[in-house]
């Protein structure tokens, strides 16, 4: 195993195991040692690469978050007025709902994080911010609020339910929230 100076993917790894830690067992079974030793790094690379759990956390959160937008970017970049948006977000939730428990679980965790402990309420803020910018990109700011509220709901209730809604109940929910609040083009 390399040393710190020759070892430039120790942070980058040392994130990932801590998201993958968290996905698998909740955040309340991680620790910096169980973290090193996912990561393979020795212990003392927790504190040097990292002002503590809370450092950690925000870094690992923030990169998973990072990854959430990208998802939004792909699907509501390349839509073209506003019924391929609809169609796009209605695309959105099936990808996102259908796609990664890791993903699912990691959103959730990073929620109850939030509502628990309010400095991580900017990582949650910060996410919707960004999520809301593609969506206004095609309706006014009040209903891509509306949809970004929907695309969570909708999402954690098909994930989590045994018989998921089909792909018309999304479409049906959409067109109800984006009635009157297109961009027009």
């Amino acid at each position: 195993m390399a040393t710190g100076h020759t070892d430039p993917q120790r942070r980058e790894r040392i994130i990932t195991a801590t998201l993958d830690l968290i996905a698998e067992e909740g955040i309340a079974r991680v620790s910096h040692r169980r973290i090193a030793t996912r990561a393979e790094v020795p212990l003392g690379s927790m504190t040097y690469h990292f002002n503590g759990m809370d450092d950690l956390l925000r870094e690992a959160f923030g990169r998973f978050t990072d990854h959430i937008v990208a998802v939004f970017d792909a699907h509501l970049t390349a839509p073209d007025g506003p019924e391929e948006a609809k169609e796009a977000v209605a695309d959105l939730v099936h990808t996102l709902s259908e796609g990664s428990r890791r993903d699912l679980v990691l959103a959730q965790e990073l929620y109850t994080l939030a509502a628990r402990q309010p400095a991580y309420r900017e990582l949650t803020q910060e996410w919707m911010r960004r999520s809301r910018v593609h969506l206004e990109k095609h309706f006014d700011p009040d209903t891509a609020r509306q949809l970004d509220a929907l695309i969570e709901g909708l999402t954690l209730h098909r994930a989590l339910t045994t018989e998921p809604h089909d792909r018309a109940l999304t479409r049906e929910a959409v067109a109800r929230i984006t009635a009157t609040g297109g961009r027009s083009r």
